[in-house]
Formats: structure tokens, C-alpha cells, sequence
């Protein structure tokens, strides 16, 4: 589980195909307090720990998941947004996060307004009756507030702060994100189909 809290950024510096996807990525972290098999949310995802070094860690990830997230579009030199796993007794300062994407979302409009930046994006149909304004959201496992909805359509406010400490300074019109539903939006929904 995660919070969708941000704790650094970083860069994925080797990508080899396997079988599976083998990911390296550099990180600020102290690797000597990671355990082979963490999980380690990289833009969203839940990724399991399999080598680590001095700044850096190595995952392997499945063509399932490879199919169903934006990681396809990961190459040498992409900036991740990372957060290490909860532990209890940690401040939960965004909302729960399981690390499962459901579904990529696209990046339709990027407008600043004062100095925040409105960013809205394109949800898959089947996600989309999830998303209500002042509900939140999971983008690339940044936890975020759904300011306006509009069929599809949803847009996320972000502050200086924020494009700062995530890698949601660089966003840009037509990226692909990794979107993952409030887990209370999914039961809502599944019983308001079971009354």
C-alpha cells in the first residue's frame, strides 16, 4: 500500500527485454535500507525490488503489466515519479494507494493559471463514471483532487509544490499516465449496481 505521496524522482537508466522488462533506476534513496523483494510504486506502479546498488534498484516487470500502463513509453534517461511502501506508524498524507493501475490516461490541455497549472485529461469510458470532482485520483502515484469532471474528461490543479517534488512540471499534451481510481469510488460504485 502507498499514499500517493511523492518521496523522489527518479530516472530509469537501462531497460533490457528478458522475457520479462528489466528496469533500472537511480535513485536518491538509501538502497542499504531496501530489501530484495520491497515494492517500490514507480509512476504508479507497484514494482517489486530484484537487485540493488549504491543509487540505484532493478525491477521486472511483466508484459501484463507493460500492456495495461504507461510503461511502454519508458526509455533511458525518463524521470519516475517513486514512493517506498507504507509502513505503519507513517503519516498518511494523500489517500490509499494500492501501486494497481487501471487504466492510462491522456493528457488533453495544459494551462497555467496563476501559478498552478490546470492539466486535463482523458479517462478510458470504463474509468471515467469513477472520477467526481473533489474525489481523488492516482497519476502516475501522485495522490491528487479532481477539481472538474465532464464526461471523460477530468482536470487536476498543481500547485508550484507539486511540480516540483513529482515529475508533473514536465507533463505536456498527449502523455500517457497511469491512472488508478479511488478504492472507495470502485465499492460505491459496486454497491450502488447491487441495490
Amino acid at each position: 500500500m502507498f499514499t500517493g505521496i511523492v518521496t523522489d524522482i527518479g530516472t530509469v537508466t537501462e531497460l533490457e527485454q528478458q522475457g520479462d522488462l528489466r528496469a533500472r533506476i537511480k535513485t536518491a534513496y538509501d538502497t542499504a535500507g531496501i530489501d530484495i523483494g520491497a515494492s517500490i510504486a514507480s509512476d504508479g506502479v507497484c514494482l517489486t525490488v530484484i537487485a540493488l546498488g549504491d543509487d540505484w534498484y532493478d525491477v521486472q516487470i511483466s508484459a501484463e503489466t507493460v500492456s495495461k500502463t504507461n510503461l511502454d513509453t519508458w526509455a533511458v534517461g525518463k524521470r519516475v515519479n517513486l514512493e517506498r511502501a507504507l509502513k505503519v506508524g507513517d503519516e498518511l498524507g494523500g489517500h490509499i494507494v494500492s501501486g494497481h493501475v487501471d487504466g492510462v490516461a491522456e493528457v488533453v490541455a495544459v494551462e497555467d493559471e496563476g501559478d498552478s497549472t490546470r492539466v486535463t485529461l482523458r479517462a478510458p469510458k470504463e474509468l471515467a463514471r469513477f472520477i467526481a470532482p473533489k474525489g481523488s485520483v492516482a497519476l502516475n502515484g501522485t495522490s491528487l483532487t479532481v477539481n472538474d469532471v465532464s464526461d471523460c474528461e477530468f482536470s487536476i490543479n498543481f500547485i508550484p509544490h507539486t511540480k516540483e517534488v513529482t515529475t508533473w512540471g514536465d507533463v505536456s499534451v498527449d502523455d500517457r499516465v497511469n491512472l488508478e481510481i479511488d478504492t472507495l469510488a470502485r465499492y460505491v460504485a459496486r454497491l450502488s449496481e447491487m441495490s
